[in-house]
């Protein structure tokens, strides 16, 4: 696994596009000292908190992963690019707050899904705060062990292994393991392109746009490549 620096990307971001620390964290609903922690590295942030950066800066990837608009492939350490198979120690990973873990699989030739490998550890959940996030995307999962609670907007659902899902990520959200056992499941964020969603998010500069916060794993993985 290739754990990332995620606080140092949505620093860099942050400046480029000339926003002060202060307005991004009021804008997602943070303090600008956690913002400036996140930042610097000395804290992580929670699944809805990055969710909340990435659509406010706007960060787009489709340009830096397809290059001239084709599709993405996966260098490995020994320096060769297979868009076919992706090894278990060249996966991306992002640690969050409270232990929760991304690691994104092998992309294939479209950048319309994102695959991740998602871990929650005991007691961990998208948000310490208990919010609800949304974003523009289905969600589809498959419980590898353990048990998670999912709150989709009023209802309150239990997952267990074996057990499969799939919802629009426009409606509020939160996940939780509310169990002893860790929780590992494989995830697939389809991209959507919902005006509501789509009206949040700010084009940078080559006209793209940001779907989901799985957006800074690519960029990242591919800024280090």
């Amino acid at each position: 696994m290739k754990e990332l620096e995620i606080g140092a990307e949505l620093r860099r971001v942050r400046v480029e596009k000339k926003l002060s620390l202060r307005s991004v964290a009021t804008a997602v609903g943070v303090s600008a000292s956690l913002l400036s922690q996140v930042e610097t590295g000395k804290t992580q942030p929670s699944v809805s908190t990055l969710y909340s950066l990435v659509n406010h800066l706007g960060i787009s990837l489709d340009g830096i992963m397809s290059g001239s608009g084709g599709p993405s492939s996966t260098k490995s350490k020994s320096g060769s690019t297979n868009s076919v198979v992706q090894r278990g120690g060249d996966n991306p990973t992002i640690d969050m707050e409270n232990g929760v873990t991304w690691e994104r699989l092998a992309p294939g030739s479209t950048d319309l899904a994102d695959p991740l490998l998602v871990t929650y550890p005991p007691g961990s959940s998208s948000s310490l705060e208990g919010k609800l996030m949304r974003h523009g995307a289905a969600e589809y999962g498959y419980l590898l062990q353990g048990t998670l609670t999912l709150k989709l907007e009023f209802e309150t659902l239990e997952i267990n292994a074996g057990d499969s899902f799939s919802f629009d990520a426009n409606r509020p959200h939160l996940y939780r393991n509310e169990s002893n056992q860790t929780v590992k499941g494989i995830w697939f964020v389809i991209k959507t392109h919902d005006d509501r969603y789509d009206q949040a998010v700010t084009p940078l500069a080559n006209g793209h746009s940001a779907a989901s916060a799985v957006d800074v794993l690519r960029m990242i993985d591919q800024d280090k490549r």
